[in-house]
């Protein structure tokens, strides 16, 4: 009797939720945080370019990006190339400090701290899915996805916009209390990153992953890093594995930043999962009642159709 309850009580949800978004959310909604001005780099940095983007590696293996581009980078992108070469001096001196974002070819100290490929798959592998949300956290949609999770047991990973995650402190400590994982998803979420120079990408990455971590509180881990966009080159992935952040990507794009419907949410995720997929979701940068409409339905979904839930792999 209070399965069959709490089944009518999720489809009066969904129901009541889905129609609420067909009317707040309109065709001029943005997924973007509230824009923040970069900081203006230093002479230094304004003459060091990182990669541009023919040298960059995906987000995703399918052509949209994080809901936000019209497309995304090849997810086949080699290594960035070796830097030149010093010429060696006659006496030894000792070797310099790597650098965050020198490709690690080229590190001194050998490889960087996780793999610098972009990550496409669960941890647990077999039919196993990896649910990621975007943009967070946010007072009104973070805690109702975390509420069907638990009703789920379902497993999640919440990649954190920096100054969201100072501006509510409280939701970034209740999704680490509740077991799940925190990734970082840069400062200013600068889709066109990669064609910024390499002081100001190390900000976008470092100083976020600083501000998540404080946010969370002592002993808080963060585990990936997701370019904003799918906006990976070379030297981004580097930075994140210097600071052992994996580069995370995607296999399933819901596309739910476009408020398109609940149905079309579905049919989205329905067509492009396959088991060991990371299903790319937001909890905050607009109206999330279509997703989180969305999500009590696919959550039903995957346990009637005998998935567990994973994290994305190391």
């Amino acid at each position: 009797m209070a399965f069959a309850s709490a089944k009518k009580a999720t489809a009066a949800l969904v129901v009541a939720l889905s129609g609420a978004a067909l009317a707040a959310c309109g065709p001029h909604v943005s997924a973007h945080t509230a824009p923040v001005a970069p900081p203006s780099p230093s002479p230094s940095a304004s003459a060091s370019v990182a990669n541009s983007a023919s040298a960059s590696g995906s987000g995703t293996p399918s052509a949209t990006s994080d809901g936000h581009s019209a497309s995304a980078p090849s997810s086949t992108a080699s290594s960035a190339s070796a830097s030149a070469r010093h010429t060696p001096s006659a006496t030894p001196t000792p070797s310099p400090t790597p650098q965050p974002g020198t490709p690690s070819g080229t590190r001194p100290t050998g490889v960087p701290l996780v793999s610098t490929a972009i990550q496409h798959g669960t941890e647990d592998g077999g039919k196993s899915v990896a649910l990621t949300f975007d943009d967070g956290p946010d007072p009104r949609w973070t805690p109702q996805v975390l509420a069907l999770l638990e009703q789920h047991h379902a497993k999640a990973t919440f990649c954190e916009i920096g100054p969201n995650a100072q501006r509510y402190p409280y939701l970034t400590k209740e999704i680490t209390a509740a077991g799940f994982r925190l990734c970082d998803h840069s400062v200013h979420h600068d889709e066109q990153q990669s064609h910024k120079s390499l002081d100001y990408n190390t900000h976008e990455i470092v100083d976020a992953q600083r501000e998540i971590s404080d946010a969370a509180g002592a002993g808080a881990k963060l585990w990936y890093y997701r370019a904003p966009g799918g906006d990976f080159s070379p030297a981004i992935r580097n930075i994140a594995a210097d600071h052992g952040l994996r580069p995370l990507g995607w296999t399933v794009d819901t596309n739910d930043w476009k408020c398109p419907g609940v149905p079309a949410i579905l049919q989205t995720i329905n067509q492009e999962l396959k088991p060991g997929g990371i299903i790319l979701m937001h909890d905050a940068g607009g109206d999330r009642s279509q997703s989180v409409a969305a999500l009590a339905v696919l959550l039903d979904q995957l346990d009637a159709q005998g998935y567990t839930y994973s994290y994305p792999a190391r």
